[in-house]
């Protein structure tokens, strides 16, 4: 029985450190995007600023062109994590159905368990009332 508290505790275990690693990767992907989302703010005040919307005219902002180059990198970096993501989400799934699976299996035992205890104490309990009834007819 102790193996098996120590086999929930590790499923336990491990299903949480997934879960903190779907939610940091999620963390993640937000504050990418909300940079990203800033940057685009940036570049189009720069643009109105300059007047230049056009990034291959030649007087375009060089500060709007490295914002741009910086937008799509962290729009890059937020795709790669997205599909971390859903490994990450997939790995959390497995782990808590064996979490699930050992929670079952040691619930099933410990069923079996007190019907067994609840069976052998109807028998002790069987065994002194045929003791007493005996013992009334003598």
């Amino acid at each position: 029985m102790k193996s098996r508290e120590t086999l929930i505790r590790l499923k336990k275990f491990q299903v949480d450190e997934r879960r903190r690693k779907v939610a940091q990767i999620e963390t993640m992907i937000a504050e990418f995007e909300r940079m990203a989302t800033d940057l685009e703010r940036e570049i189009k005040v720069e643009q109105d600023r300059a007047n230049i919307h056009d990034p291959a005219h030649f007087a375009y902002p060089t500060y709007a062109k490295a914002a741009m180059v910086r937008r799509e990198n962290l729009r890059r970096s937020a795709d790669e994590l997205k599909q971390q993501l859903d490994d990450a989400q997939a790995a959390l799934g497995e782990a808590f159905e064996e979490l699930k699976k050992v929670e079952l299996l040691d619930e099933r035992d410990q069923a079996r368990e007190r019907a067994e205890a609840g069976a052998r104490e109807q028998a002790e309990l069987d065994r002194i009332g045929a003791l007493r009834m005996h013992g009334a007819r003598a």
